[in-house]
Parts: structure tokens; C-alpha cells; sequence
């Protein structure tokens, strides 16, 4: 998906206050992030997508970053899953920008994995930036999910979600990035809010004359160990693969198909 995340959006669920989810964060993700969520896609997970010969599925696929590589690197049809309709629209305009044999791969699925009724189409999952933003009851109805949309064997390959709160709040400062005359730039924050993550992004817009704009968005995050989340894959069938020599993905196989 993306290096925010919100849980209400990803389960498919309407937001409580009545607007988009992703309204503000939709507008700043590609200009300040996707560059450098491009490089850590491919590396993290080019290699997986190029094993498919089925499909790949791209479970929260965000504005497309994970959705654009698989197209790229594997000849394999391409499943995007994105509810969001910011995000989403995002999608659909990095597609548009896309060569027309390259569209005719992908289908976009505008509603959550466990609604869309994906079943058997393929034999790579990738759930990039995603798991740590579902809370634990949400998280649970995913794993039958992706498991009747794989082929009897396939493999899962997710980014883990952060181990343990954090114990001070963290800043990080976006790049800055120039378009035309203007400069868009922001700040994350995270910091434990109870037994969750909160990360608050500030967005800004400057203009010769000063700053133009201010937009900000809140979103939450569960943390959760590796073994812990391991051990409750498993209750879902999902055996865990050997370990990929980094501390920020996790591989699992599924033997085959859920009944129901």
C-alpha cells in the first residue's frame, strides 16, 4: 500500500466522520514517498513476483507501487485489491500512464480482499505496509481471504507490522520537493496512543510568499511480533518460510484452499 496507513480504509469500511479516507494523504503520498517506495518495493519483493506464473495478487495496493513493479517484472496477470477510493484513484492514473499491454493485466478490485470473491487466482500474494494497520480482529478475517485467493501451494509475502510500541514519540521529516513554484514537504509523528501506534502526518505547501497550505491526517497502527504473528497464520494453515535474511518481510505458504 503505502507508508500510511488506516485501518477503517483497509477492512472497506466507511469512515465514521462521512469523508474519504486517505482524502489528504492521497494528494502528498506520490509526490514525497513513491520514489523512494518504488526502490524498497523492488528490492523487498521483484524476486517473489518473478516466481509467479498464475498471478500476483497486491492485497492494500495503495497509489501502486507494488501493483506497477509486478507488471513490470512478471508476465503474470495482476490482481489489485483497493478500497479506498483516494488511494484508488491514484491507482487507476498510474495505470492510465501505463503502455496498453501492460493495463491489460491488471484488474482492480474496489473493494476489500474478503468481499472482492478472489478465489484460485494466484500463486503470489504481496501485503506491502498493510498489517500493522488493521486492528486484530480485522487482521484474523484476512488470512482466510488471501488464503481461498491463492492456488494450492502459493505464497504470501507481507511486510511486517512494528514488534512493540514505540516508547517515545518519534518526528520524521519528509522530503522536500519542488513543482514548479511551489514546494510540498511534511512531518510524521508517531507515538504509542495505548495499546496502538498513532502516526500523525502534517502536510504543507509553501509559495514564495510563505506557506500556502496546511492539510494533516491521523492514522493508527497494531503492533505485533514476528513469532506472534507466525503462530496465529498458522491457525489459518500458512507455514512460514525460511527466513529472508531481513527483519522487515515474512514469506508463508498455504497447502490449498479454504471450504466456504
Amino acid at each position: 500500500m503505502n507508508d500510511v496507513c488506516n485501518d477503517e480504509a483497509e477492512a472497506g469500511t466507511p469512515p465514521r466522520d462521512g469523508r474519504d479516507q486517505y482524502a489528504v494523504s492521497a494528494e502528498f503520498y506520490d509526490i514525497l514517498q513513491a520514489e523512494r517506495d518504488r526502490d524498497r518495493v523492488h528490492r523487498l519483493y521483484s524476486a517473489d513476483v518473478r516466481t509467479a506464473r498464475a498471478g500476483v495478487l497486491d492485497i492494500g495496493a495503495g497509489t501502486g507501487t507494488v501493483t506497477a513493479m509486478s507488471l513490470v517484472e512478471s508476465g503474470a496477470a495482476v490482481h489489485a485489491v483497493e478500497p479506498t477510493r483516494a488511494m484508488r484513484t491514484a491507482l487507476m492514473t498510474r495505470l492510465a500512464d501505463m503502455p496498453a499491454d501492460l493495463r491489460m493485466r491488471v484488474t482492480v478490485h474496489a473493494r476489500a480482499l474478503h468481499d472482492s470473491g478472489l478465489r484460485a487466482v494466484a500463486d503470489v500474494a504481496i501485503c506491502h505496509n498493510v498489517i500493522g494497520c488493521l486492528q486484530p480482529t480485522r487482521r484474523r478475517t484476512l488470512w482466510p481471504a488471501v488464503a481461498k485467493a491463492l492456488l494450492p501451494g502459493g505464497v504470501l509475502v507481507l511486510q511486517l507490522p512494528p514488534a512493540s510500541l514505540p516508547t517515545t514519540a518519534v518526528s520524521t521529516d519528509l522530503p522536500i520537493v519542488r513543482v514548479g513554484e511551489h514546494e510540498y514537504g511534511g512531518r510524521m509523528v508517531t507515538s504509542a496512543d495505548g495499546e496502538r501506534i498513532r502516526a500523525h502526518f502534517d502536510y504543507w505547501v509553501r509559495g514564495r510568499a510563505g506557506r500556502l497550505r496546511e492539510r494533516a491526517e491521523t492514522f493508527w497502527m497494531w503492533p505485533l511480533s514476528r513469532a506472534e504473528l507466525v503462530e496465529e497464520m498458522s491457525e489459518h494453515g500458512f507455514a512460514a518460510l525460511p527466513d529472508r535474511g531481513d527483519d522487515v518481510t515474512l514469506a508463508a505458504r498455504h497447502p490449498g484452499l479454504l471450504d466456504g
